[in-house]
């Protein structure tokens, strides 16, 4: 077989070749990446579920909002029938023995959820950002952290109108083919730093540690404690501590999608430094360990990772029940693992953001009644921060606010109150 040609890369349609993967399609899958044509015409008709995606599309409804087509998925299935019936971890595996050359499949595509993403936007291509406002008195600037592992670009929002007092500090990750200042203005946390005052820090993931842009939650070496991406966000989060003024017990870390993986992977590896983790669309610490397992966590495949020695960090998760990129269980995993050994009670609401956008929403709370874990479950929304702005991607301004409720649910934990909870 010819060697996997990169320079034609660009021009292969890989949502049909996505599609085709998934459904055990793998000599028409490989004949597109060959640049051939794949005749769909025989393609197994399923009439009570759409074909299943790995993307979200751009908007075009005036809305703003990234999200995925086809909001009826059925959201009953089970997951592991539904992981069963898809099987992409072994069309993938298939794929990338029988591309040996050229690094293989894993080399043309780093991360399947870049590949995913990136889909949406056109590969190799960010999204385009609007200038971020700063308020006068307010800064927004780029820092740079160096380590025996590594280095990592940053940006930092300092508000305004600060008095030399300490401030908490939130850590956001953004997601993959996003960037900083992409971050920012769709999540609008710059906006509540400099009303509610505190530090907002966001790590850069360049290009060179992954295509897309995504934070490498699947790679069993950036799992760990002091070592890998973990300890560059880590020593991202004390520098902006020491520079700016942070209180070391008020520091929390949030992300999206690939992000959001690698905010549950701080929670995991490093409950002594973050007091709370916010999980947008993302996966537990563990749910993968190399790309054809992490191809499977996403569809909803594997299992609930245990912590390990570490004290539960208290964690809010949204989710939405149409994601098509992270299934949805994954977000019921993360709330698993988080959870504390001692008895919580559990409240249930259901609502309706201004938007429209219906949630489910679970609060368990400890023995005092402070809410150590919430699950906030979106009724028919896509893969997108909720609550976001259109001016950044991946949003879904319909709401509910994931910012706001995130910015609530932090600044109720502090670090000395979690001294012993497991």
């Amino acid at each position: 077989m010819a060697p996997f040609d990169a320079t034609h890369f660009s021009a292969i349609d890989m949502a049909a070749v996505t599609r085709l993967t998934q459904a055990g399609r793998l000599a028409e899958a490989m004949a597109l990446l060959q640049g051939k044509p794949a005749p769909e015409a025989d393609a197994p008709k399923d009439t009570k579920r759409p074909r299943p995606i790995l993307d979200m599309v751009a908007p075009t409804d005036g809305t703003g909002a990234w999200t995925a087509p086809g909001a009826d998925r059925d959201t009953t299935a089970d997951a592991p029938t539904q992981a069963a019936r898809l099987d992409p971890a072994q069309a993938l595996r298939a794929l990338s023995e029988r591309f040996t050359k050229a690094g293989g499949l894993a080399a043309a595509m780093p991360n399947l959820e870049g590949f995913g993403q990136g889909l949406g936007q056109g590969l190799g291509r960010g999204p385009a950002t609007k200038p971020i406002p700063v308020p006068e008195g307010a800064r927004f600037e780029t820092g740079h952290f160096t380590s025996a592992g590594g280095a990592r670009d940053y940006k930092v929002y300092v508000p305004s109108g600060r008095t030399g007092e300490t401030l908490p500090v939130i850590v956001m990750l953004h997601g993959c083919t996003q960037s900083p200042d992409d971050f920012a203005a769709g999540t609008r946390m710059n906006a509540l730093a400099e009303t509610q005052g505190f530090l907002v820090a966001y790590p850069a993931q360049p290009p060179s540690a992954n295509a897309q842009k995504c934070w490498n939650w699947f790679n069993a070496g950036d799992q760990q404690r002091e070592g890998g991406e973990p300890a560059l966000i880590a020593g991202i989060a004390r520098a902006v501590v020491a520079e700016f003024g942070g209180d070391a017990t008020r520091v929390y870390v949030a992300g999206l999608s690939a992000g959001g993986a690698a905010a549950a992977i701080m929670a995991a590896t490093y409950p002594d430094l973050f007091a709370a983790v916010g999980v947008h669309s993302g996966l537990a610490c563990g749910a993968a360990r190399d790309m054809p397992s992490a191809f499977a966590a996403m569809n909803g495949g594997g299992a609930v990772q245990a912590r390990g020695n570490g004290p539960a960090v208290p964690t809010i998760v949204f989710h939405g029940d149409g994601d098509r990129t992270v299934h949805p269980v994954n977000g019921e995993r993360v709330i698993a693992q988080a959870t504390p050994a001692e008895a919580l009670g559990t409240t249930v609401t259901n609502g309706t953001a201004p938007g429209g956008t219906r949630y489910t929403r679970t609060v368990r709370t400890d023995e005092a009644g402070r809410a150590v874990l919430e699950h906030w479950l979106l009724h028919g929304t896509g893969h997108a921060w909720s609550g976001g702005s259109p001016d950044g991607s991946y949003t879904d301004p319909r709401g509910p606010d994931a910012s706001a409720e995130m910015v609530r649910f932090f600044l109720a934990h502090t670090l000395a109150e979690r001294p012993t909870r497991h």
